[in-house]
């Protein structure tokens, strides 16, 4: 056994440290550390510069992206704030119709694949679609989808999930007691909802709000497809590094470091906020949920239904245009499978891909999360703690971020794996792996360390007893983030889009583009795969956690 200068053993867990601390040095710091370094050069000037943040600041079309962004994040934020708080609200405190089967569509909802949303929208409420002929045939001109208003929408109906789990979970576990000593105090329903019941769970309203904001704010699919000149940063990255007159890799790493300070800038308010209203309180007495009866039942439970049925609605959309046939002039009243046929003879190879790579990832996250899980929980120390602030990194840093500064770090001799699979591998197990060390880690804190501690103390060497005993333990855990990992992972488009090549183009980047070339009928057949594909993923999820979600 090696031993370090101060004579301690270094154990099997050292090198454990060692190898996951360099894998993330290597494949996440380095890469980012390369985008900061390269946005300080530029090719029309020599030696270090702020030209290109100069450029920024200086021209209306760069900062005005900025100012698009915000007002889009923000204003999502505060939508589904007004839509998934009073949605948590009545499923957790009355008896609507269904509770169960609304609980699961909206968590559906929020795993739909990419953009699916601006896409069936498109299908819906484009210049063509369905429900705009249908009006324009008794004279009523609807507003158009495109735009920053349609960017909103979609936003808000696909991440009003985001709230309601964060929300919903504070509500049911808080002490009903506070609530009781309101009431009789005189405060009626609304009062003691305002005054006593929000502000308790302001931290997890806050946190559902912040994963909204960073959502929308990295988000590349839909305000690229229903922009239509209403430009956003991540769409801005894209284009200044894709440009086909000779993208500007300086200038992309610029914006990328802009768009990752205001993620960091609005979690570190949102921190600050939360700290200040921060209550400890105890949940053996969760409230009641009141029994609704006739009209006032079915009126909160229509609202329910109703909000979830729009939320689902895209994926609806999906599947059914999927059977309709198409050509290049748009859809016909008559159903197909030509779609499908079409897919499996000229897209066959991004639907092998997607799986192919996702199942590797998903082998390579939940070995690493399995460790990584153990050593922030038992092996409390600097690495542990570094290990823990580094696994949330790829929180901040949007997927098309996350793809410039693989290909700014790994596109130049000696290591060159731009267009590889290697590369998407390398990307899906950074973004994704968060899942699965946080529900590992949840679990792992819930479990009795005596029995860890009962075998070594019989001779058994700390790596045997935890891939003996701890890891068969820690299996449930670990085996739910995984399946996020993997929904998350067939699903990833922002920094797919930034990284495949010729032979590694996945199903996402595939429905964009098929989407871009208005091949509709081709991409509905793609995205239905992934939504039945995640469906699917996401029952198994269920059944395995018994139907406790964790977003993060």
């Amino acid at each position: 056994m090696l031993k370090s200068k101060s004579g301690k053993r270094l154990d099997f867990w050292f090198w454990v440290k060692v190898a996951v601390i360099g894998v993330m040095l290597i494949f996440l710091i380095y890469p980012f550390f390369t985008l900061v370094s390269r946005s300080f050069f530029s090719p029309k000037e020599a030696g270090f510069t702020l030209a290109n943040y100069i450029r920024f600041f200086t021209k209306k079309y760069y900062y005005s992206t900025l100012g698009h962004s915000l007002f889009v994040s923000i204003t999502t934020t505060l939508t589904t704030l007004l839509l998934g708080v009073p949605m948590a609200y009545l499923m957790t405190r009355y008896n609507i119709f269904g509770k169960k089967y609304i609980h699961i569509l909206i968590i559906m909802c929020l795993m739909s694949p990419p953009f699916i949303g601006a896409y069936s929208w498109i299908l819906l409420f484009g210049r063509a679609g369905l429900v705009t002929r249908m009006f324009a045939a008794i004279g009523i001109t609807l507003p158009a989808i495109y735009g920053k208003a349609g960017i909103i929408t979609v936003f808000t109906f696909k991440l009003f999930p985001y709230v309601y789990l964060y929300t919903s979970g504070a509500m049911g576990s808080i002490d009903s007691s506070l609530e009781e000593a309101a009431e009789n105090l005189g405060s009626s329903k609304l009062r003691r909802l305002l005054t006593v019941t929000l502000p308790v769970i302001l931290p997890s309203i806050a946190a559902g709000g912040i994963m909204v904001f960073m959502t929308s704010l990295a988000d590349f699919g839909t305000p690229m497809l229903i922009g239509e000149g209403y430009t956003v940063l991540p769409v801005l990255v894209y284009n200044e590094y894709m440009s086909e007159i000779g993208g500007n890799a300086n200038l992309a790493s610029a914006l990328s470091v802009i768009v990752v300070a205001c993620s960091l800038l609005v979690l570190f308010v949102q921190n600050r906020v939360v700290a200040r209203k921060n209550y400890v309180m105890t949940s053996m007495r969760p409230p009641k949920v009141e029994e609704l009866h006739g009209g006032k039942r079915f009126a909160a439970s229509f609202v329910v239904w109703f909000v979830t049925f729009i939320g689902f609605l895209p994926q609806i959309v999906v599947v059914v245009t999927s059977f309709i046939k198409c050509d290049f002039t748009g859809f016909k009243n008559q159903f197909s499978f030509d779609s499908y046929t079409t897919i499996a003879k000229r897209l066959s190879t991004n639907i092998r891909n997607t799986f192919t790579f996702s199942t590797i990832a998903i082998v390579i996250i939940v070995l690493l999360g399995l460790l990584i899980s153990y050593i922030i929980v038992r092996q409390r120390g600097v690495a542990g703690q570094l290990m823990d602030m580094l696994i949330m990194f790829p929180y901040v840093i949007p997927g098309a971020v996350l793809g410039i500064s693989l290909i700014v770090a790994f596109n130049k001799p000696p290591v060159i794996l731009t267009g590889t699979a290697f590369i998407m591998i390398i990307a899906f197990v950074v973004r994704k792996l968060p899942y699965t060390v946080r529900s590992g880690s949840a679990f792992l804190r819930q479990m009795d360390p005596s029995v860890e501690e009962a075998s070594i103390n019989l001779g058994v060497s700390p790596m045997k007893t935890f891939f003996t005993v701890t890891s068969r333990l820690m299996a449930p855990g670990i085996l739910s983030g995984a399946i996020l990992s993997w929904i998350t992972c067939i699903n990833e488009l922002s920094s797919s889009v930034m990284l495949y090549g010729g032979e590694t183009s996945t199903i996402s980047v595939a429905i964009y583009t098929e989407v871009v070339r208005n091949s509709y009928g081709t991409a509905a057949a793609l995205a239905s795969i992934l939504t039945i594909s995640t469906v699917i993923s996401l029952l198994i999820f269920l059944k395995v956690s018994k139907g406790k979600v964790s977003v993060v």
